[in-house]
């Protein structure tokens, strides 16, 4: 291995530490403008990637979900399914054909509902039933699993330099595991337990972020030509931070020019 000089190594330290403290001074300006509370800071995440409309959002009491009920699915079951593949280590591969058809269907169910709900929404054009949040949860859930599914591959294969030729859903056992868990969560949020409800809505804000700081780190990643150098997570550290950057920058843009337009932190109305 290749050891760097000491006036690299400090300009690499330099660059880190100021990668460190620009992230923790945007996450302090972050935390000092959006709403009070840590319901508040959730629902600030989700403000800027969900319309929060209060009749299709679960309520914690008499406050509206951060997200509605399809992205609260959507997220959460990314989440979910995040952690069941981290659970097996750095299995890389990508699933094998019958799940890909599995996780295909649970898009396609996705999109379905979600565009016979818009039409719901639209006079003039037919909707072929009546969705309830109930189907905009479950295919919300079905969309996140599908997106876990693609996303953890993507990530194992750009970061590690050593990864597992393997798929996490190589037998139909671990994607039926996957949907049992899946459908035990949607339940937890369809009882519309006050407490519960407060960990999934910080839980989904949380799978928002997350989201975006992988998607983000991949792209610095190939940006500055590192795919496949990391032997252990805390060495792809700074990338990280630079992805967390950028997820926040965004949820921040897209959030100060929302407001801009409606005056307001609350959800869309029909």
């Amino acid at each position: 291995m290749m050891v760097q000089p000491p006036q690299a190594q400090q300009r690499h330290a330099t660059w880190r530490w100021l990668v460190i403290g620009f992230a923790i001074a945007l996450t302090i300006a972050w935390l000092a403008v959006t709403p009070d509370g840590v319901l508040g800071k959730a629902q600030a995440v989700g403000y800027s990637v969900c319309h929060q409309m209060d009749v299709r959002s679960f309520h914690i009491h008499a406050r509206p979900f951060p997200l509605c009920a399809r992205c609260s699915g959507l997220f959460l079951g990314a989440l979910l399914g995040m952690i069941f593949q981290a659970a097996q280590g750095r299995k890389g591969k990508m699933p094998p054909i019958g799940a890909s058809i599995l996780f295909g269907l649970f898009a396609l169910a996705w999109v379905l509902d979600g565009v016979n709900s818009f039409t719901m929404l639209t006079p003039n054009l037919p909707s072929f039933y009546e969705t309830k949040n109930w189907t905009r949860l479950i295919t919300g859930t079905g969309m996140g699993l599908a997106l876990a599914a693609l996303l953890w591959p993507a990530f194992v294969q750009t970061m590690f330099k050593h990864w597992q030729d393997q798929s996490p859903f190589a037998s139909w056992r671990q994607s039926l595991l996957l949907i049992g868990l899946a459908a035990g969560l949607a339940g937890l949020a369809w009882l519309e337990i006050a407490w519960v409800l407060y960990i999934l809505a910080v839980l989904s804000a949380f799978s928002v972020l997350m989201l975006l700081t992988m998607i983000y780190s991949m792209v610095l990643v190939m940006l500055f030509n590192r795919e496949n150098t990391y032997e252990r997570v805390r060495a792809f550290v700074i990338p990280l931070v630079g992805g967390y950057i950028l997820a926040l920058l965004q949820i921040g843009g897209i959030s100060l020019v929302r407001y801009m337009m409606t005056g307001t932190w609350g959800g869309f109305t029909l």
